[in-house]
């Protein structure tokens, strides 16, 4: 338990660390946050919606409001988390990726769920916006990282159980001997 402690918390750390350097943000971070208001306003129009990403905005044609994605608002931070924990646990490096790709596969597409709610919250009412924003659905977004977590764990192969002597015969498991 101390070595995934021990393995989880450095992980958090250099990922975090890594997470906030500004030559990541400009080449990793403000591109997927792109990538993600592309790939949200695209879902809007194709259910009739009128969304336009400029960058990380998508914004209505319509009524002229926008949301931004930033920095906290891309699922990086929950991706982190579920890495790390992935990492620490002692598995075969291939089921740590198949989790990791999985994993994240997951949390991503629940954060497009976010984002287009999110989107079409501020069109109707700034106020349930903020609050959806702010506390449900970040927490949302951190339970589903735990949640695949568990469900790798539970999709894990076991390992073999390890054979032992069988136990010394009792009274009871002598046979019976025949009488003549």
């Amino acid at each position: 338990m101390l070595r995934f402690i021990v393995i989880f918390l450095a992980s958090l750390l250099v990922l975090f660390t890594l997470d906030v350097l500004t030559v990541v943000e400009v080449h990793v971070i403000n591109p997927f946050n792109a990538l993600l208001a592309t790939i949200s306003a695209s879902i809007i129009d194709l259910f009739g919606g009128d969304a336009v990403a400029h960058g990380k905005v998508i914004y209505s044609v319509a009524t002229g409001l926008a949301v931004s994605i930033e920095r906290v608002c891309n699922g990086i931070e929950a991706v982190i988390i579920l890495v790390s924990a992935m990492l620490a646990f002692p598995a075969r490096w291939s089921h740590k990726l198949i989790g990791v790709v999985l994993g994240t596969l997951a949390i991503q597409a629940l954060n497009l769920v976010r984002i287009i709610s999110l989107y079409y919250l501020h069109q109707w009412n700034s106020v349930w916006f903020e609050w959806f924003h702010s506390y449900i659905w970040q927490a949302l977004i951190v339970l589903d990282a735990l949640v695949m977590f568990l469900l790798w764990l539970r999709y894990l192969p076991r390992p073999p159980a390890q054979e032992s002597a069988p136990p010394p015969p009792s009274d009871d498991d002598a046979p019976l001997e025949a009488a003549a």
